[in-house]
This record gives structure tokens, C-alpha cells and sequence, in this order.
């Protein structure tokens, strides 16, 4: 009874962790799709700036290494944006995805008792965390990176139209205000350039770009931190889980084996 009482106790848990770890995966699915197509994050990418450094960690992605973008820093800025936007986009998905096939086979081997499936479900479960553990480095290392590149190219655009007034800079500049919901940088004096009141529309207040912009970046990267923290936390518990029902059906089977004799008639 002991034994068989361990691996029913162990299946329920698996089973609740598997479950667990899908949802995390459709979130981390959900969350890469966000950050690639979001208003927010596409409109300061997309700014045409040489010296516009967010748009490598935008494209390396929340969940890649800076590192990961040095070799192609010499390539042409479109194929730049190419290689890693792709790259750090299907990244993201192939690591929600390995989450699904993780609680995938879990949950069949947690069915069927398969030694087969379960290690399987193991590997799954290892690979995403050999995956997770550089993007929480980096997130850790970086923390201020995106933040501090976002207000940059903000601050770039903005005295770029206080000083020539570019037409183009412009729409650019009141994109970036309706997306945000802001208008232009806090004075100390209390009034508003003429910047503002070309590229500020009439319906929104004089809130700081710059701190609305760093109140989102940090509430957006928050919530990263939160994910990647519990599914590393998943991915360790799923392990332990998947090796201990892996023994667990191993030495059953030779259990039920033991004493049993086949009788050859002669």
C-alpha cells in the first residue's frame, strides 16, 4: 500500500502541475505576441533613429540575453531588425510551446504510467528551464536597459522637433503622446513649449512622458519578473515530480514481477 499510495499521490500532483504549467505557457505565448505587436513597444522601435538602442533589446525580445544581439550590430539596420526580430519573437513561442508538451506527456504519462512518456515530460521540463534561467539572469542585470533606452529615443524625437520642427518627427512625436497619454517633458516653470502644443492633442492632459513612460515600462517588466519567477518554480517541481513517478513505476514493475512463476508443461 505504501508505494502505490506514493505514486497516487504523486499523479494528482503532477496532473494539477501539468495543468499549471499549460496555462503558463499559453501566458508566456500570450505576453512574447504583446510586447511584439504592441502599440506601445512597435511605435519606438519603428522610430528611424541610428542611436536608437531599444530597438535591439525590442527585438532580442524580454525573454533573450543582450549578448545575443552583438554580432549583428554591423548589419544593415533593416537586416538587424530582421534577424532578431524573428529570432526573439520564436523564441518566445517555441518556449511557451515546450511548456505545453511538457504538461502534455506529464498529463499522458500520468495516465498511462509510462516510463517512456515521463521522461520525456522530464526533458521538456529541463529544456525550459535551461531556457528561463539566462532570460531571469538578464532580466536581473538589466533591469533598467529598456527603460533608460525608451525615455532616450523619446527624449531624441522630442528635441528633434523643439529644434527644426520636422514634419515627420512630428507625427512621430504625437503618436507617441496619444499612445501614452501624456504631453511632452515636466518644465520646472509650470508652462508648455510650443512642442507641446503642436503635438499634444486637446484631450489629454499634461502628464510627463517620461514618467508615464517609465510607470508602464516598470508595471510591463514587473509582471515579467512575476512569470518568469513562478515558472522556473513550475519547471524545478515538475522535475522532481516526473522523476520520482519515473522510479516509481520502474520499481513497481519489478515488484509485481517478483514471485510470479510460469509453470511449462512437460
Amino acid at each position: 500500500m505504501g508505494p502505490r499510495c506514493g505514486m497516487r499521490t504523486t499523479k494528482c500532483q503532477l496532473l494539477a502541475t501539468s495543468l499549471c504549467v499549460m496555462l503558463l505557457g499559453l501566458s508566456i505565448a500570450t505576453l512574447s505576441t504583446v510586447t511584439h505587436y504592441g502599440l506601445h513597444f512597435t511605435l519606438i522601435s519603428n522610430i528611424s533613429l541610428e542611436s536608437n538602442s531599444y530597438r535591439f533589446i525590442h527585438y532580442a525580445g524580454c525573454f533573450a540575453r543582450l549578448e545575443l544581439c552583438e554580432p549583428l550590430r554591423g548589419l544593415p539596420p533593416c537586416q538587424t531588425r530582421k534577424y532578431i526580430h524573428m529570432g526573439a519573437f520564436y523564441f518566445g513561442i517555441c518556449l511557451s510551446m515546450t511548456l505545453i508538451l511538457a504538461a502534455l506527456l506529464s498529463s499522458a504519462a500520468t495516465v498511462r504510467e509510462s516510463q517512456c512518456l515521463t521522461a520525456m515530460g522530464f526533458f521538456c521540463f529541463a529544456l525550459a528551464f535551461c531556457g528561463l534561467i539566462p532570460a531571469a539572469c538578464w532580466r536581473y542585470m538589466h533591469s533598467t536597459e529598456v527603460e533608460d533606452s525608451m525615455m532616450d529615443v523619446y527624449d531624441f524625437v522630442y528635441e528633434e522637433v523643439r529644434r527644426n520642427s520636422s514634419s515627420f518627427r512630428r507625427h512621430e512625436l504625437t503618436a507617441i503622446h496619444e499612445a501614452f497619454l501624456c504631453c511632452g517633458k515636466h518644465s520646472p516653470f509650470g508652462d508648455m513649449t510650443n512642442v507641446e502644443h503642436k503635438t499634444c492633442p486637446s484631450s489629454i492632459a499634461g502628464q510627463d512622458c517620461l514618467q508615464e513612460i517609465r510607470d508602464f515600462l516598470r508595471k510591463h517588466m514587473d509582471f515579467i519578473s512575476t512569470l518568469l519567477g513562478v515558472t522556473i518554480g513550475f519547471m524545478v517541481y515538475g522535475m522532481i515530480l516526473t522523476s520520482f513517478l519515473w522510479f516509481s513505476i520502474h520499481f513497481s514493475n519489478n515488484l509485481d514481477r517478483k514471485g510470479k512463476y510460469i509453470l511449462r508443461e512437460r
